[in-house]
């Protein structure tokens, strides 16, 4: 999308990560989930801004960050890596907020290496058994055969399925830049990749250690979403001491494009210095 730019790299053994920063003030961190890339924080990031030093990155095999044959794009890898991206921002403990598939990768890295925060915000994250709709398990199972589909029927389904995150509808424009990534040979591959290899195992291991978080808490949630029902946002608020729940009305899986407004506020407010979990 015109305007949106990754101009840093950081070279990883999963391949090239592409980032961006911008505005001054304590740190946040802002993470995409699958299929999408950090294009869908261009809003709500540039609103924040305002008050923040705001970092974006694009995970291996996602958006501007490089896809290839035979990459390892699972949640173990992403996790792992996004530990020490923070140590090669020198960040310390950074305010987090991730989304989707994002937020397992934020509460791995936590739980499993090391990485520290000074709160996290959770926005309709996959964290909870089951995870995966129908269409999802199905390409998974089937992977090699979805990646053989002539490219005009690979477009038509990724532009369905990503459609289907939002409630109110994406306006062509922004469906075009969150699909544009995925087309062509190599992006055609990557995206069965990243299905073939999610895995609920990756959240089955850190699950039961929820309870033992020590940080301020926000779970966001679009009450429309139909990947992942508000129910799923409810079971986790509960399974985290202190974490607070807020519903967006009207907005679905991608509240980022649903209810930008709404999103930023909840995240201004809980990442307010001072402010509670």
């Amino acid at each position: 999308m015109h305007g949106w730019e990754l101009p840093e790299r950081f070279e990883t053994g999963a391949g090239v990560v592409r980032w961006a920063r911008w505005g001054s003030g304590p740190p946040v961190v802002l993470l995409h989930g699958t299929p999408f890339s950090s294009l869908v924080w261009r809003d709500v990031g540039r609103a924040l801004a305002s008050g923040h030093e705001v970092y974006v990155w694009d995970m291996p095999g996602y958006g501007r960050s490089e896809m290839r044959q035979g990459q390892d794009v699972s949640l173990r890898v992403q996790g792992e890596l996004f530990a020490a991206l923070l140590d090669h921002w020198g960040l310390a403990a950074p305010a987090v907020v991730a989304h989707d598939f994002g937020g397992a990768v934020a509460l791995r890295a936590h739980l499993l290496h090391g990485a520290r925060y000074a709160r996290l915000a959770l926005v309709d994250a996959v964290t909870l058994a089951p995870w995966g709709s129908p269409f999802f398990r199905l390409v998974a199972e089937h992977a090699e055969v979805f990646e053989r589909l002539p490219p005009h029927l690979h477009r038509a389904l990724v532009r369905e399925y990503v459609a289907s995150a939002s409630a109110r509808g994406l306006r062509p424009g922004v469906l075009d830049a969150l699909v544009a990534p995925w087309l062509g040979e190599p992006g055609q591959a990557a995206f069965y990749r990243q299905i073939a290899q999610a895995d609920q195992r990756y959240t089955d291991e850190i699950e039961d250690r929820y309870p033992d978080l020590d940080l301020p808490v926000l779970v966001c949630w679009g009450e429309d979403d139909t990947w992942l029902p508000p129910d799923r946002g409810r079971r986790l608020a509960e399974r985290i001491p202190g974490a607070r729940l807020r519903l967006l009305p009207g907005a679905g899986h991608l509240v980022q494009e649903d209810a930008p407004a709404a999103l930023t506020g909840a995240l201004v407010d809980f990442l307010r210095p001072g402010s509670g979990g």
